[in-house]
This record gives structure tokens, sequence and C-alpha cells, in this order.
């Protein structure tokens, strides 16, 4: 069956919410534009740097469930909007106004956690978990078969994926792996399948861990795995309804 590209996604703040896009312009060897473009020090980051920074340095879902509820939106003004249905509405200037996000997201923070310090802008590369200049990858079914062994029906937003495929066979994505795909005619090169963590436990409708997504993943496939990372080789516009060819 023919898969072709059917959401896409980006996060403008890493792990505090996600925007859906009708189309994209990409560039060769970047992220998605705007995907990760900023992130949240806590206060008990091991460095205080605009540098790329693990994961464990910033808020996070997997730290913090509540934020899979967040959405996000990016606008050509460089302003952000957050939106939380526990929360008003917040427009603000990321590059100014890091403070006003602080005070808006702690009430969803957990107290035990480490509080927020400081807003960060993102290095050339983003700042994805893996430090590299990539776009991530899902599979609508491989979603389905993993719904199925959970027994309910989960959220691509758990996942915080780029690309969204719809068509193919379940897990046909690991395939791919060390080869060029082409995308509406762009090309990607399949670089890395992603090992997942907690945040894909979190509902992005409730902000609640109700899916033991590792233990499912581990049980019956023997991994943690969904997804796959990818470099962009061509630039070009992504759109919905683009075919893949590998």
């Amino acid at each position: 069956m023919t898969q072709r590209l059917a959401e896409i996604w980006r996060h403008p703040i890493k792990g505090l919410g996600r925007e859906r896009l009708e189309s994209v312009a990409v560039t060769p060897e970047a992220p998605l534009p705007g995907d990760r473009a900023w992130a949240l020090l806590h206060e008990n980051a091991a460095a205080d740097t605009d540098a790329w920074q693990p994961r464990r340095n910033f808020l996070v879902v997997a730290s913090g469930p509540r934020l899979a509820q967040i959405a996000a939106t990016a606008h050509t003004d460089g302003t952000i909007t957050v939106t939380h249905p526990d929360r008003p509405d917040l427009t603000f200037v990321p590059a100014t106004e890091g403070a006003r996000l602080i005070d808006w997201v702690r009430p969803l923070w957990p107290e035990a956690r480490p509080a927020p310090h400081r807003l960060v802008p993102a290095p050339p590369q983003g700042m994805a978990d893996n430090g590299a200049a990539l776009v991530s990858i899902l599979s609508r079914a491989s979603l389905a078969a993993l719904s199925d062994a959970i027994g309910q029906p989960l959220d691509i937003r758990r996942f915080r994926g780029n690309l969204v495929l719809d068509g193919g066979s379940p897990w046909e994505e690991f395939d791919l792996v060390g080869r060029e795909i082409t995308l509406g005619g762009l090309r990607l090169k399949v670089t890395e399948r992603i090992e997942r963590c907690r945040a894909t436990e979190a509902n992005p409708e409730t902000g609640e861990r109700d899916a033991d997504t590792l233990r499912i993943l581990q049980d019956r496939w023997g991994h943690r795995d969904f997804g796959v990372y990818a470099t962009i080789l061509d630039g070009g516009t992504l759109a919905p309804g683009a075919e893949v060819a590998a």
C-alpha cells in the first residue's frame, strides 16, 4: 500500500506544546523550521547556557505529564501563543518575555520537580533529544498496531513527531533506516529508529499517564522504538498528500 504524508507537526518550545501545519518549506540538513526552537531550562540544569543540552535539563512531558495538554502556535511576528485547558491563553515574545511563560507554566509543573528557570533559544540544529538537525517520521499503521496491543486508541500527538505517514504496514519505517526516500519529490535519508521515553505514556487530552507504552513495546516487539529520524537532503515544500517512495 502506498504511503502518503498525512500530518505535519512542529513543537515551537521543547516539551511545551505542538502545532499542526498545512505545509512547510524545509531546508537541507536542518530541522523543521521553528521546531524545538526554544526550550525551558529548570533550576537544576547542569549548565545555564544556550548551547544544545540533554533532555534532563528541561521541562518535558516525561517529568510533567500535564504539559502534554499544551498547544503552541508560532506566529510570523516572532511571538508564540500557548494554550492549555486549565490556563488562560498566553501570547509572548520568547526572546524577551520568557518570565511570562515561566509564570504561566508553573501551575502545570510538579512542585516536587526542579522549578522552571530560563527560556533559552536553540542552536541551529534545534533542541531535539539527540542534538542533531533531523526530522522525526511516524506511521499511523504502527500507531494502530500499538493501540491494538495496549487495548485503547492512542493519539499520535503522544509521540511528538514532525511528519506522520498514512498507509503501509506496521513498523515498515524501520526497514528504511540507512536508505534514502523521496517525499513529494524531496529526498530524505532515514538515519535511525527513535527510542521512546515516558512522555508517550501521557494523554494529550487529559494530561494523565494512562497507557503503558514502553512496557507494551518491549514485551510485544522487544524494543522501545516508535518512529524514525531522517535528514532532509533537498530543500522545498512539504504538504499532506505527498507520496513516499523508497
